[in-house]
């Protein structure tokens, strides 16, 4: 069998907010061998590559650069030459000043094949994220983006400065440091001192901000709001939409950076919520699921199950643990017929409704004494509990004092990951809020930096739980929770972080 031939496709990540890739984008990322990545490139994008991809950065900061633009290109060929399918994961669209016109002429000479899947770029998202379009009727009919990176001052300036004054809108990409010069050349060039100018800086992300003013004094007032890279710059009347248009960051939770605990499966839901209220939020799972140290137990319940009135489960997580195990045993839903289920919330009975089944009950508060209490007359009655390893004993013992006979099972343990104790101090890092989803992300934090280090590095940080149970653990760590959700569920945790923060009166810009 022939070796299969190397490929190199050059995918524009969008402008920060992950949402913004493309669906081509993000089925070249699920194919690739290896992702060569920016520093603009969101991280979570990261997460549609293969567990197995290789991922290499390779991002270039204000006189940070990883590797050289030769080096790149080299790296590019290297890997393809080797027969992967290679990914490179590009800030915006490849061909707005991405260089990925560069790569492609070096792919091209080393006669590698590409393709290339363009994104949408800063210069139209930013603005858009401002409520500033670029093009209006009656206002603008006219568009240049220009890179902001090339000092208007040098001898020989590849910048027509001349034309420039007379288009419309002009975008100016990386070019908060040449700010003053470059409203200095708009003006010597024609363009009204008066003309409106924004900068926005992290356009598209929680940490969005923008400065607005007039190209007279757009580069005082950006300074003295100490914004810098990344940004966009817009010179012309649209800007002066935006007080009307502003969308994004009248967001209750804008400009707030939430770090997330729960499991990389389970992330996906809180963050989703986060980003859509305007915040940043930085996914480090403190927990992973892992199997039983012993499959026996589960198994033997697994073969008992018409001997079970009730089956409760305290987590979707038991849910998942428990079905996976049940298929193997080569048996379906149909197996649990003969009981009835309990779920203790509204996510766990969610879990058992994608699989079919209705739960029976789901208590009206969403802990363990809730719901043996709703499991009414139990007396004699044989109850089956597929858990998690490390769960709270109450809900066993609140049932066995009832009367009914009771077998925990191990469906899943709780594990805390490799190498988290480096993950964590960068995602603590400029945190304005942690949440926690559980008792074992609390526990599961401290332990991994020590309980000295973690109250250092939560100092200042808001803490958001839950629900009771998890706030007390907190609170037993020697945490006092700024926010506990009335509602235990996340769309509770959500409503919670908006309250807390209209209640301080942060909004932001």
């Amino acid at each position: 069998m022939p070796e299969r031939s190397g490929r190199v496709t050059l995918v524009g990540a969008g402008p920060g907010d992950p949402g913004l890739i493309t669906l081509h984008g993000v089925e070249a990322l699920r194919q690739a061998d290896a992702v060569v990545y920016d520093y603009l490139a969101s991280p979570e994008l990261l997460a549609h590559a293969p567990e197995q991809a290789e991922l290499i950065y390779v991002g270039k900061q204000a006189g940070r650069h990883t590797l050289a633009q030769s080096e790149i290109n080299a790296l590019l060929v290297r890997l393809a030459r080797e027969g992967k399918r290679v990914v490179r994961l590009k800030g915006g669209d490849p061909f707005v000043f991405g260089r990925g016109g560069e790569e492609a002429e070096a792919l091209v000479a080393a006669g590698v094949p590409f393709d290339v899947v363009p994104g949408v770029t800063s210069a139209i998202a930013a603005p858009a994220y401002a409520g500033i379009p670029v093009t209006h009727r009656g206002v603008a009919s006219s568009l240049a983006i220009v890179t902001g990176h090339e000092d208007p001052q040098k001898a020989t300036s590849a910048i027509d400065w001349g034309s420039l004054a007379g288009i419309d809108t002009l975008v100016f990409l990386m070019g908060v440091a040449n700010l003053p010069a470059i409203a200095a050349e708009l003006i010597a060039h024609g363009r009204r001192s008066d003309t409106p100018a924004a900068v926005i800086q992290w356009g598209t992300v929680g940490r969005q901000r923008t400065v607005t003013g007039t190209l007279a004094d757009i580069a005082t007032r950006v300074e003295e709001a100490g914004l810098g890279s990344p940004a966009v710059t817009v010179v012309g009347a649209v800007v002066g939409l935006r007080e009307r248009l502003r969308w994004f960051d009248r967001r209750p939770l804008l400009g707030l950076r939430v770090l997330v605990t729960r499991t990389r499966e389970q992330a996906g839901r809180l963050a989703e919520g986060l980003r859509a209220l305007g915040a940043e939020p930085v996914e480090c799972a403190v927990i992973e699921t892992a199997p039983p140290l012993d499959w026996a137990p589960l198994d033997r319940a697994i073969g008992e199950l018409g001997a079970y009135r009730w089956i409760a489960f305290t987590s979707a997580n038991g849910v998942e643990a428990f079905f996976a195990r049940l298929a193997l045993a080569g048996r379906d839903a149909r197996a649990l017929a003969g009981a009835r289920l309990a779920a203790i919330g509204p996510a766990t009975a969610a879990a058992l409704a994608a699989r079919g089944l209705r739960a029976d009950v789901v208590p009206a508060e969403f802990v363990a004494e809730a719901l043996a209490d709703a499991l009414g007359d139990v007396r004699g009655a044989r109850v089956l509990l597929a858990r998690a390893d490390i769960a709270r004993p109450a809900l066993a013992e609140r049932l066995r004092a009832a009367g009914a006979l009771v077998d925990e099972v191990v469906a899943y343990r709780t594990v805390r990951p490799e190498g988290l104790e480096a993950r964590l101090r960068q995602a603590l890092a400029g945190a304005d809020v942690v949440t926690f989803t559980s008792s074992s992300t609390v526990r599961n934090l401290f332990e991994a930096l020590g309980p000295s280090e973690a109250a250092q590095a939560l100092r200042g940080v808001a803490v958001a739980c839950i629900g009771p149970v998890t706030a007390q653990t907190a609170r037993e760590l020697g945490l006092e929770p700024a926010v506990v959700a009335e509602e235990y569920t996340i769309e509770g945790l959500l409503e919670a972080l908006v309250r807390w923060r209209i209640e301080k009166g942060n909004w932001g810009n």
